[in-house]
């Protein structure tokens, strides 16, 4: 098996997070390795994003080649695109237990005879690193119906914070009837026209508070009892079909929009076996310094338990992280503390 020789950090994924995450990395030259399927994220099927800081508006596209040349122009960061890591193990024989690193200056070990991870990719590349930072993002979790896939981004959503603007004026479906689904509806309650909330259960779930702000509203009709078959339409989204699983009768909503709004899945399954997790499969971290339950892991974004799932909360944990990350490996190597980042 060939190795290829450690890298300080080992960046997993090049959404906005792992983007923001490498370029901070290369600012603090750190031999960085990133390790990507593609570049851009859950945002790369976007038309137009109206919330990154400093674009009016930008496509998901668009966005992605900004993130991508960012990160290429630095000079300590190489980047590995195309492949999916699929496990992560730690090697060496004086890994370190503790959960706290922040004690690690304590340890008699040297950087090198430190705990590393070793990264493997569904194309067969094995990469070592003292230091990892997940930031593999989420999928959302998909109706998996007729058209659903055809009409991703031309009225389809899975992000009502991001695209709700978008639907001003139209009439939209929610389909989902917990937390995320009700979230939904009130995001689209400055724009929607009308909203049609289909719900697979014959009661909502969602906390009372959001529940009652939708059934205040005039504008929200609730639909129980209601499978989506089949989301249809021509260039763009012009309905949906769902089934009433108590009669058994199929039905068409028109609709302009589907907002699908079931839930997510984090991108966490290679470190499983590494690092504490939550009941949704999502990585625990520090909040404050985006470490993991294992020392010289670090998170950051989606596939956290951080609660609000955007691209710019993504930024800010990713760029915590890194400097987590750089002031860890500082300690194994008994430097001196990092200087802060102003910049």
């Amino acid at each position: 098996m060939n190795v290829s020789h450690p890298y300080d950090l080992i960046i997993i994924g090049a959404g906005p997070g792992g983007c923001a995450a490498a370029v901070y990395a290369g600012r603090k030259q750190l031999k960085t390795l990133v390790i990507t399927e593609s570049f851009g994220g859950q945002s790369i099927v976007s038309n137009s994003i109206e919330n990154w800081i400093g674009e009016k508006t930008i496509s998901g596209v668009e966005l992605a080649k900004k993130l991508e040349a960012h990160v290429r122009a630095q000079e300590t960061v190489t980047v590995k695109t195309g492949e999916k890591v699929i496990v992560v193990r730690e090697v060496g024989d004086m890994c370190i237990s503790t959960l706290d690193w922040k004690k690690l200056s304590s340890v008699a070990a040297s950087a090198n005879a430190a705990c590393e991870y070793e990264v493997t990719t569904d194309k067969g590349g094995v990469f070592r690193a003292k230091a990892l930072l997940v930031a593999s993002g989420g999928r959302r979790r998909r109706l998996d119906v007729l058209g659903e896939a055809q009409f991703d981004g031309k009225g389809v959503s899975y992000c009502s914070t991001c695209d709700a603007p978008l639907f001003r004026g139209k009439d939209v479906a929610v389909v989902g009837g917990g937390n995320a689904g009700l979230e939904a509806c009130v995001d689209l309650f400055p724009y929607a026209k009308k909203i049609y909330l289909l719900n697979i259960g014959d009661k909502l779930g969602g906390d009372p508070i959001t529940q009652k702000q939708v059934f205040d509203s005039s504008r929200v009709t609730v639909i129980h009892h209601a499978q989506t078959m089949e989301i249809f339409g021509e260039t763009l989204v012009t309905g949906l079909k769902y089934q009433d699983t108590v009669s058994g009768v199929e039905k068409k909503l028109a609709a302009q929009g589907v907002f699908v709004e079931i839930g997510s899945i984090p991108n966490s399954e290679f470190v499983k076996d590494l690092v504490q997790m939550n009941k949704y499969n999502e990585i625990i971290v520090d909040h404050k310094t985006l470490a993991t339950s294992r020392p010289g892991i670090f998170a950051a974004g989606d596939v956290t338990d951080e609660i609000y799932k955007q691209n710019n909360t993504s930024v800010g944990d990713a760029v915590s992280a890194t400097l987590s990350a750089y002031n860890y490996l500082l300690n194994i190597s008994k430097q001196t503390p990092a200087a802060q980042e102003t910049v």
